[in-house]
């Protein structure tokens, strides 16, 4: 009898950190909500609510300048759906050469600061100053540039005797105006991700490389390129996303024209809201934007988890 009350007295302990153990697990739980609770109510209020809100007034011709709305449908969709598909086409030239040029510059010149230079940390600081810029000042400074009346390439294109050129008032000339102001700001950071991928490659590879009679194009093909593919395939979905959403320089530098030369998603959709005081068409051209950037965004998960994997 004795044995069996010590046998049947020995699971209480147990018993007892089980119950501290599931009490203690509780606590945790609550309190990694109560943390999550300011996190997700502040994701609600600047993102969802926006969103919901946007394509609930995308349904109504609602105006900035009266008080009353009036529900349409998809009447909204109908009348931007023209105007979006020529926007979008502007957008894609704009993103795709705003993106390449960067890419391209920024990639030589992480190669070039790559080498044993004299001076590279310095010209690394220099080169860097594009970046630092506002877009704003970037885009005046550019306007400014691009100037036919007091620019400076046309200030040098008559003293060595050509013709000026408007620049800016061209619609083949406007849109590369703007890309190369765009360029101008955006090579430093793709240029520092290329820097920071080659300062990680292996030296030892790079030696035995060299060892075997490899030149320098035959280095970087086989050995440093393989390395890059991934981070550079990333920055450049980045890139391109960024600028299909990009405002203030073309807004800035030529405010879509000349016509609707460089009239992108964005300077639209600015000018149904706050020239024509037209929120319903504004919130659909929103709409639009926010499916067809979310086919790019997708693009750019697939592309992430490939790599990855």
């Amino acid at each position: 009898m004795a044995v069996t009350a010590k046998q049947s007295s020995v699971p209480a302990p147990t018993a007892a950190r089980s119950r501290r153990r599931s009490s203690l697990g509780a606590r945790d739980r609550t309190f990694g909500f109560m943390l999550a609770v300011p996190a997700v109510a502040l994701f609600l209020v600047v993102a969802v609510y926006p969103l919901v809100a946007s394509i609930g007034t995308s349904l109504y011709d609602q105006s900035l300048i009266r008080p009353e709305r009036r529900f349409v449908g998809l009447g909204n969709f109908v009348d931007v759906w023209p105007v979006f598909v020529d926007r979008l086409g502007n957008t894609l030239v704009f993103s795709t050469l705003a993106t390449i040029f960067p890419l391209l510059i920024g990639v030589a010149l992480a190669i070039f600061l790559n080498s044993r230079l004299r001076g590279r940390n310095i010209l690394r600081g220099l080169l860097m100053l594009p970046w630092l810029l506002p877009g704003v000042v970037v885009s005046f400074l550019w306007a400014w540039i691009f100037n036919d009346s007091y620019g400076v390439i046309n200030h040098i294109l008559t003293q060595v005797g050509l013709p000026s050129v408007d620049f800016l008032g061209r619609p083949m000339t406007a849109m590369l105006s703007v890309v190369i102001a765009k360029t101008w700001n955006t090579f430093p950071w793709i240029m520092v991700v290329v820097l920071a991928v080659l300062q990680t490659l292996p030296r030892e590879q790079l030696e035995a490389a060299a060892l075997d009679g490899a030149s320098r194009i035959q280095r970087f093909r086989h050995v440093s390129l393989p390395h890059l593919i991934g981070p550079v395939a990333l920055v450049t979905m980045l890139e391109f996303i960024y600028n299909f959403g990009s405002f203030d320089m073309i807004f800035v530098m030529t405010g879509g024209g000349p016509g609707t030369s460089t009239m992108t998603l964005a300077v639209s959709l600015y000018q149904y809201a706050f020239t024509e005081f037209s929120l319903g068409r504004a919130a659909a051209m929103g709409v639009l934007w926010l499916g067809t950037l979310s086919l790019v965004c997708g693009a750019y998960f697939m592309i992430n988890r490939k790599l990855e994997s």
